[in-house]
């Protein structure tokens, strides 16, 4: 196993992308220890070969004809018009859209890349600085992986075997308990700044704003009423999700058929990224099943934690060090299979498990070295990932202690999934 770790972290540290780490590492590995060469192949092929997977490709093109449709920005008006009279307002309006754009992409990155480029002009010209506008878009942009529809349960479903619409569902009361404490922060750090209230909006001009805004509102409806209700399961929803988003920008007259390809690339693009990595660390967990590792590493851990709360101490800071120095995707197929049975067998349930170790890794793309939210709103903003680092920490510290409650009171997690679906 040192081995395999070492040329795995070696490779990472010179820079390589993670995928090709996983891959080599696994096949060097192959090789020295006269491994059959051609089950590589097979494991790499079996990997990616998953129907629930194709839910992430389509979330994807939702989410990139969202944000060239105008959706996004229909979407931050009406929040706008709803809170933006309160102390910080166009910060709670960020944090609102959030909520509401999560209902339809569940990807931080599509997030902070589209809405958030509306948020941070909006919230400049209003007056706010630029750091602390950052700080808010960044922060609230992690909510979305965590509201349903989610990426990241998606693929923990499909590395765990766990259901997808369960972890869907468990998702809802973090997510808003994460946004309930962004605001209250945003509160505190806007007091006594009035010239950062907007005039309160009437009724009049609010149902304006719901009125333009009324058929995106309706998105997360759909996706989730339709997944609670039985009517198509969450991979289904996502291409719902694509002609319905479709529907809206053509109606809208914001995009033509001239944006689909330029959509169709930027979605393969990304998910043959993802399944690639995907596929390299299927390849990655085999080699590590037949060492029997992950029974060794039980079998230790076990041997010296007994306890659970001290065990899910040690799970979340473990998962926070992970979460800076590798990608959502390859850290969840690499380490599902073995920490899952470890801590089922310490009683947790396998979906607070599963939010647990998603909310971990939503907290690392806001942490250097490798938080790809900081290097999306870099991108977006110009502003260097050092002083990103720095504006962010606060909604960092913020979402840790939700992490604390989520982590230890396990019916915030698994309240929903048991109402609608029963004791899993």
């Amino acid at each position: 196993m040192l081995i395999l770790f070492g040329i795995f972290f070696l490779l990472l540290i010179a820079g390589v992308p993670i995928a090709f780490c996983l891959f080599s590492s696994s096949i060097i590995y192959m090789l020295i220890y006269d491994l059959p060469i051609q089950m590589a192949a097979a494991k790499l092929v079996a990997g990616p070969d998953s129907f629930p997977l194709l839910a992430i490709a389509f979330f994807v093109l939702a989410g990139a004809i969202m944000n060239s449709g105008g959706i996004t920005k229909r979407i931050f008006s009406f929040a706008e018009h709803l809170v933006g009279h309160l102390t910080g307002g166009l910060g709670h309006a960020n944090v609102l859209a959030s909520i509401i754009f999560s209902g339809m992409s569940g990807s931080a990155a599509a997030d902070v890349g589209g809405l958030g480029a509306i948020e941070l002009q909006a919230m400049r010209e209003s007056g706010y600085s630029e750091d602390f506008s950052l700080a808010v878009t960044g922060g609230s942009s992690i909510i979305g992986p965590i509201i349903p529809p989610s990426i990241p349960a998606v693929v923990f479903g499909v590395a765990s075997g766990v259901s997808i619409g369960r972890l869907f569902v468990a998702g809802i009361i973090p997510g808003f308990l994460m946004a309930a404490a962004m605001s209250v922060l945003i509160y505190f750090q806007c007091r006594g700044y009035d010239h950062l209230k907007h005039k309160r909006a009437g009724i009049g001009e609010i149902a304006r704003a719901f009125k333009v805004s009324f058929f995106p509102l309706l998105t997360p409806v759909i996706i989730m009423g339709g997944i609670i209700g039985g009517v198509f399961t969450p991979t289904e929803a996502a291409i719902i999700a694509v002609f319905y988003a479709l529907i809206l920008g053509f109606a809208y007259k914001a995009i033509s058929l001239r944006d689909l390809p330029r959509f169709l690339v930027e979605t393969l693009n990304t998910t043959i990224g993802i399944l690639f990595i995907i596929a390299s660390a299927s390849l990655f967990a085999w080699v590590l099943t037949i060492s029997q590792f992950p029974q060794n590493f039980a079998l230790t851990f076990m041997g010296l934690v007994s306890n659970k709360y001290v065990a899910l101490i040690l799970l979340n800071l473990f998962l926070l060090i992970v979460g800076c120095f590798m990608e959502t995707t390859p850290a969840q197929m690499i380490l599902v299979p073995i920490l899952l049975p470890i801590f089922v067998s310490l009683g947790v349930d396998p979906v607070h498990f599963g939010i647990i170790m998603i909310l971990n890794l939503m907290i690392g793309l806001m942490t250097p070295p490798l938080g790809l939210v900081l290097y999306v709103l870099s991108s977006v903003s110009k502003v260097p990932i050092e002083r990103l680092s720095k504006t962010v920490l606060p909604y960092v510290i913020v979402i840790g202690i939700v992490l604390l409650f989520v982590t230890y009171i396990p019916q915030i997690v698994l309240f929903l999934p048991n109402l609608i679906y029963g004791q899993g």
